[in-house]
């Protein structure tokens, strides 16, 4: 018989008892219509040429999550009513399948992939520099995520992790955006001897935190603008982390230069409409914005003329950066190595195992960074 488990919905008939899906596999995906992920059965997949199977261990859950769900950003992919969710992930090797890894490998997959056939940016290595239409992300748009227990990706797209790292591997995705935007950064300053001391982050949310523990590698003095009021979790952090918490409830990021100092590079992680166009007069004279936020629409006035003159005359620059490409990730990988075992313990605040997978989408003052373990890590021998 067909049993239907008593936590699925009509969409979730189980036929693993009948053999019908022989390898079948856990999924969470959300569906059009709905506000909140779902955990599915789906066919185990098999890689195509040039493809291996990975078995996931965990996803990490992040705000672009929360957005494809309730609909604000992504797009379903074509002909299906449902999108498996999650685009920060890590696994095991499961199926070399010809290519060039070894089953057993620990591997991190990046984001985008080829739409419909290749382009000159996916021929460049270079997805992250392409525009609409011209990439798919999984997980957000146009194809399916990593939300599962397996998964298939072209080799080239994987990313090999030391053993060791296998249990964070889930933050080398958030980490590679970072390295890109102060890539892309220190290129706009490459033209001349350029000299940061100060660097400000705007968002005290996981990839504010993380951003900021790599800045203080770098980085004389660190400042980390939020909302909250203490006591809370996450200024203990950015404290812990010997950078200084400004609250915009108190000072607004126009009176940071006042009250503390001008940054020689600001990055923007909150998506705060406002935000940038106040980073043009808070930043110090050639200094540097990246911006990563992506805000729904929303009209205000500007000092226009004025914001025009603090670029000209003072040689700042404005970096818009999204996504992130294999070198990147190379980096993240070396970069979640360096970050102090302290500090990701008290980011990481739910692991959480598949049969209590919702609690890992709840949103409340004491989640920083959850993920959801599909499977334990077993190095072979």
């Amino acid at each position: 018989f067909i049993r239907v488990c008593d936590i699925f919905t009509h969409r979730r008939v189980t036929l693993l008892s009948r053999g019908i899906i022989r390898h079948g596999m856990h999924a969470i995906a959300v569906y059009e219509g709905e506000s909140e992920p779902e955990l599915i059965d789906l066919p185990r997949p098999d890689p195509d040429v040039g493809e291996a199977l990975v078995r996931t261990l965990r996803v990490g859950v992040d705000g672009t999550d929360h957005e494809v769900i309730s609909g604000g950003h992504g797009g379903f992919p074509a002909d299906t009513d449902h999108m498996v969710l999650g685009h920060e992930a890590v696994g095991v090797v499961e199926d070399a399948n010809g290519t060039e890894l070894s089953e057993g490998d620990v591997v991190v997959p990046t984001v985008r992939r080829r739409p419909n056939g290749d382009n000159t940016y996916f021929e460049r290595g270079e997805p992250d520099m392409a525009p609409d239409g011209q990439y798919h992300e999984r997980g957000i748009v146009g194809d399916h995520g990593f939300m599962a227990d397996y998964f298939t990706s072209p080799a080239e797209f994987l990313i090999t992790v030391p053993p060791e790292l296998a249990e964070l591997g889930f933050l080398v995705e958030p980490i590679s955006i970072t390295e890109k935007a102060v890539e892309h950064a220190d290129a706009s300053r490459s033209a001349f001897e350029w000299n940061p001391d100060a660097a400000l982050v705007l968002g005290n949310g996981s990839l504010g935190l993380i951003t900021l523990a790599m800045f203080e590698q770098r980085f004389d003095r660190t400042y980390c603008l939020g909302r909250r009021e203490r006591p809370y979790p996450t200024i203990d952090i950015i404290e812990s982390l010997d950078s200084t918490y400004v609250n915009s409830n108190e000072i607004p990021v126009p009176e940071i230069p006042d009250a503390h100092e001008a940054p020689d590079l600001i990055y923007e992680s909150t998506g705060y409409a406002k935000h940038p166009f106040e980073s043009i007069e808070a930043l110090a004279p050639n200094g540097v914005l990246a911006a990563l936020g992506i805000p729904g629409d929303w009209a205000f006035e500007i000092e226009g003329g004025k914001l025009h003159r603090e670029l000209v005359l003072h040689n700042k620059a404005i970096v818009g950066s999204v996504n992130s490409h294999v070198g990147h990730f190379e980096a993240a990988v070396d970069t979640l190595a360096s970050l102090s075992d302290s500090f990701l313990n008290d980011l990481v605040t739910g692991i959480y195992e598949l049969n209590d997978y919702e609690a890992a989408f709840v949103d409340d003052d004491r989640t920083i960074k959850n993920a959801i373990q599909f499977s334990e890590y077993e190095k072979r021998r």
